[in-house]
């Protein structure tokens, strides 16, 4: 069947957590490696959604979930940082900026089909996220709504009825190959884009032999899918 529609991953796919979250740490006087202290804070909230998905935790939206694995964090480092400015660094999440070939990628894909976030993120954070970009979508799908986090088949299958469609006329647009191979997994059409920048220069390259697609930017995608 052909793509009637494509489902975009949001973080790092879309926008560059890294350098608003580092951004925030430095703005909160924090004095370790921001970058560093960014990298880990993803990584424990990636560790809690699991054990959400599992069952071992109850279910928590991001910013729950963002604030606790901080809190951890901080614990863990001995950073003493006030409960106003650890409000301050959540909800920087709420305000990050796009990669620059994603406006206009997003709008000229528009022209041919319909195009939906569908993010971990909770629907009030999705919100934010598209009013602080500019960001044009048809709607906004959410893993709140399928109460478990990706890679779990239930968040992309709750795309799929939400949209009236069936699996393979759906397309996941992400730069994570975990994401993809769950999306695969549920029946759906994958692209993988090249994201070199998400975890800094120098980060290790990433791929997707068994995407349907493979593309740097959303420009590329737009043509590939055109032709």
């Amino acid at each position: 069947m052909a793509v009637r529609a494509l489902a975009f991953d949001v973080f790092g796919t879309l926008l560059d957590w890294r350098s608003g979250v580092a951004e925030a740490f430095r703005a909160a006087g924090v004095a370790d490696d921001a970058e560093e202290l960014a990298d880990t804070w993803r990584a424990a909230f990636f560790s809690m959604t699991g054990e959400v998905n599992s069952g071992a935790r109850p279910w928590g939206n991001v910013d729950e979930l963002h604030r606790s694995a901080l809190d951890r964090l901080l614990a863990d480092r001995g950073i003493e940082v006030p409960a106003d400015q650890r409000e301050r660094l959540v909800a920087a999440w709420h305000q990050l900026d796009s990669w620059p070939d994603v406006r206009e990628g997003l709008e000229a894909l528009r022209r041919e089909r319909v195009v939906t976030a569908l993010s971990n993120a909770h629907v009030a954070l999705l919100v934010d996220l598209t009013r602080y970009g500019d960001l044009r979508f048809d709607c906004l799908v959410s893993a709140e709504v399928a109460r478990v986090y990706k890679p779990d088949p239930e968040v992309y299958l709750t795309a799929v009825r939400l949209l009236a469609l069936e699996p393979d006329e759906l397309m996941l647009v992400a730069a994570h190959p975990l994401d993809l191979e769950g999306a695969r997994g549920a029946g759906l059409r994958t692209a993988f884009i090249d994201r070199p920048l998400e975890y800094g220069p120098g980060s290790n390259p990433r791929e997707d032999p068994d995407a349907d697609v493979s593309v740097g930017d959303l420009h590329e995608l737009a043509e590939r899918l055109s032709g």
